[in-house]
């Protein structure tokens, strides 16, 4: 546990400091550019810090384009979902479903920069929000995308074991991953 806490507290810094690296350098065009919701950020790290509202602000940035096809915007992304991550501690917001899905499309947008940086993320997800069951088909779905078929299966029986809910999901995550299809849950099943 000592390890995963180090890793995890060494993973924060190394956010923090390419925020405030990127932030620096940007800050110019930060400033002049008025789609950057400055105010809202400001506004909920100051006032409520909850997950619903960074989940709101960060879905809301999200429908400004496709961070696949975009390289800056998922930069921005990737930039806000870790300023996100940073500000609400784990301690207080494992239970809470937003906060899961914070640190699920966090992982999955590092994944389509870094698939060792987001599977540390999808690790993190796990550790903190186990009782999610979106949280483990997520990391196991990357996993499959990744060709690691055996972690994939491994993911959705400790999800399994562990109870996580609503148990229904993980039951037809691995109906899927058993008829070999490409994705653990359709668009309908989601």
């Amino acid at each position: 546990i000592a390890s995963i806490m180090n890793r995890v507290r060494d993973l924060k810094n190394k956010y923090r400091n390419e925020d405030n690296t990127t932030d620096e350098l940007n800050y110019t065009k930060i400033s002049a550019d008025t789609t950057d919701n400055s105010g809202t950020l400001n506004h909920i790290m100051m006032t409520t810090n909850n997950p619903e509202d960074w989940l709101c602000f960060l879905l809301r940035l999200e429908k400004k384009g496709l961070p696949q096809n975009d390289v800056s915007l998922l930069n921005r992304l990737i930039g806000r979902y870790s300023q996100a991550v940073t500000a609400l501690p784990a301690e207080k917001h494992s239970r809470d479903e937003s906060y899961a899905r914070i640190l699920v499309r966090f992982a999955e947008l590092k994944a389509l920069q870094d698939p060792e940086d987001a599977r540390d993320q999808f690790h993190l997800a796990r550790l903190n929000c186990k009782r999610f069951a979106f949280v483990h088909v997520a990391f196991a779905q990357f996993e499959l995308s990744q060709g690691n078929v055996k972690k994939c299966k491994q993911l959705l029986q400790k999800a399994v074991e562990c109870s996580a809910v609503p148990a229904e999901m993980l039951a037809i995550a691995l109906q899927n991953f058993n008829a070999q299809k490409k994705h653990l849950l359709s668009d309908e099943e989601k």
